[in-house]
């Protein structure tokens, strides 16, 4: 058997395949956390991400979850780099953190599990995996210190010895704490995969090879990107839109500027300061989403590490809504997230009309429901989001009631949900209406019709009330998001809610805006439509 190579005898081949492996490892570990875990967030609902980091921070290959994830991924590495002495770490070091200033997070639910990996004694990489724990529920949201449990990269583990104290201290502040506890050790048995895997592969092309092969890689995904930018229309192309939300009464405008020039990128936005609102978005989850719909666009291909990033400039003013200063509030951050992906979706189709779909729903719609169990006075939390329409493609109609841009969530089965809670669905459907006519239609949104068991709080996040999904080349406006009350249920106060035992409410979820103009549909998709009983928006 042939040596393995060594990092001067690299060959595209050996990258290839090594990529292969790093690619195969952040995947299991992605499924060895849903399959372990406890809460339906995560072993339903999927809503976690898992990667590979180097020594130097920088990602070598995230699994294809959650693209909003990454944004906690790129600022919880060098933070803990920043506070934490590499020499005084050891196998088994296990660090945790969800701050959106001190913790590299992007909004508190989202916590961190990193763990550096070592070989022949020394670090040679970090697994990262990341859990929404759907817990800091009937929370304010005026700033950051309402949201939840802020904590910073600290042990949790300390050469393979739980820190008990620092476990008691986040279950102490937790409203569900066994299902904390039992999805933090599935987060660490997928850490237990990727740090296995990842020795496994140096064991066998050796240390060298396998972190010259990640160098590699990193500069194979800058080169494809600069590639893909390169082939885009040189210019400056700006667009505009608002953004609305249940926890204000206005619309806040906001708008991109996108620089083309050769083979770099510069995604400039302005936004209004930010907001006493749960909405404010760090740059780091500004720029995991510019990250994902660029490559979206301009390179599915491109591998998913931090060598597509470079060159790509993101900027937004500091203290901004979408690049926010200490205190401000984050939890909502996914509503904006959306927004911002199809806002530079617009100003991509400038630079390459024959890429790009009309404007999706806009939204990642949540509700969040919490109550006190009448059996035994237990808290329970049931947190859901809700799929909308897609943009319409330029050659088919967009996909209706998904999950799109940087969520990519499941729905929860009302089975599993009217297991485990004291809730009922009454229906759940598309809405008909949602969808933005034109030659290829926009896709639809949903409805989900929920009725309350026993008495419970809900919290809402729906966008697109007050504005419309755009279409592209003549095609209509998706229809609106809303919130429906069933009788006897009091107006929400913005986002909040109540609902007594036998009371119902529905979300209803944008649709996505058309592609060209309606006339020029033809008479197949409109007979299909009527078969359908599919009306579009009005």
């Amino acid at each position: 058997m042939d040596a393995p190579a060594t990092a001067t005898q690299l060959d595209p081949i050996t990258v290839e395949v090594i990529g292969a492996a790093l690619s195969s490892i952040v995947e299991e570990t992605g499924e060895a956390l849903i399959r372990a875990s406890y809460s339906t967030n995560i072993k339903e609902r999927r809503d976690c991400s898992t990667a590979l980091f180097n020594t130097a921070g920088q990602t070598l290959c995230q699994a294809e979850h959650i693209p909003l994830h990454l944004g906690s991924f790129i600022g919880i590495i060098p933070k803990i780099l920043e506070l934490h002495d590499v020499a005084d770490m050891a196998p088994g070091d296990v660090f945790v953190g969800n701050d959106a200033y001190m913790g590299g997070g992007t909004h508190l639910p989202d916590i961190v599990l990193a763990e550096p990996i070592f070989v022949d004694g020394e670090i040679a990489a970090w697994t990262v995996n990341l859990a929404h724990h759907a817990d800091f529920a009937d929370r304010g949201h005026a700033h950051i210190y309402q949201e939840g449990l802020r904590i910073p990269p600290i042990r949790l583990y300390k050469a393979g010895a739980l820190q008990k104290d620092v476990q008691d201290l986040i279950l102490l502040n937790c409203q569900v704490p066994r299902e904390r506890l039992s999805d933090l050790r599935a987060q660490m048995a997928a850490n237990r995969v990727g740090v296995q895997r990842f020795q496994d592969l140096c064991a066998k092309w050796g240390t060298e090879t396998v972190l010259a092969a990640g160098d590699a890689l990193l500069d194979y995904a800058e080169r494809k990107m600069r590639a893909g930018i390169a082939a885009l229309k040189d210019g400056v192309h700006t667009f505009e839109d608002v953004f609305d939300g249940p926890e204000f009464d206005t619309t806040l405008p906001l708008a991109v500027t996108l620089t083309v020039t050769g083979d770099e990128m510069t995604v400039d936005f302005t936004a209004p300061p930010q907001q006493r609102a749960g909405i404010n978005m760090t740059w780091t989850a500004l720029a995991a989403t510019v990250y994902y719909i660029v490559k979206a666009v301009v390179d599915p291909t491109v591998p998913p590490n931090a060598g597509l990033a470079r060159p790509i400039t993101v900027t937004a003013p500091s203290g901004s809504l979408l690049n926010c200063r200490h205190p401000a509030a984050v939890n909502g951050r996914v509503q904006l997230c959306q927004r911002v992906a199809d806002l530079t979706l617009g100003a991509l189709y400038k630079a390459a009309p024959d890429k790009v779909t009309a404007c999706t729903n806009s939204a990642c719609c949540v509700a969040t429901f919490t109550g006190q169990r009448k059996a035994d006075g237990t808290i329970w939390v049931y947190l859901e989001t809700f799929g909308g329409g897609g943009g319409a493609r330029p050659t088919k109609d967009g996909l209706d009631g998904i999950h799109v841009h940087v969520t990519n969530t499941s729905n929860l089965p009302v089975e599993a949900l009217e297991l485990e809670y004291p809730l009922t669905v009454v229906r759940y459907e598309l809405v008909n209406g949602s969808a933005g006519e034109g030659k290829f239609r926009g896709g639809m949104g949903l409805r989900r019709v929920v009725r309350a068991e026993e008495d419970c709080l809900v919290r809402v996040d729906v966008s697109r009330t007050r504005s419309r999904s755009w279409g592209l080349e003549g095609g209509g406006e998706g229809g609106h998001g809303a919130l429906e009350r069933g009788p006897g249920v009091a107006p929400f106060d913005h986002d909040k809610g109540q609902l007594a035992a036998g009371q119902w409410f529905a979300l209803a979820t944008p649709g996505g805006g058309g592609f060209g103009p309606a006339d020029e549909r033809t008479a197949t998709l409109k007979t299909q439509d009527e078969l359908d009983g599919i009306a579009s928006a009005i």
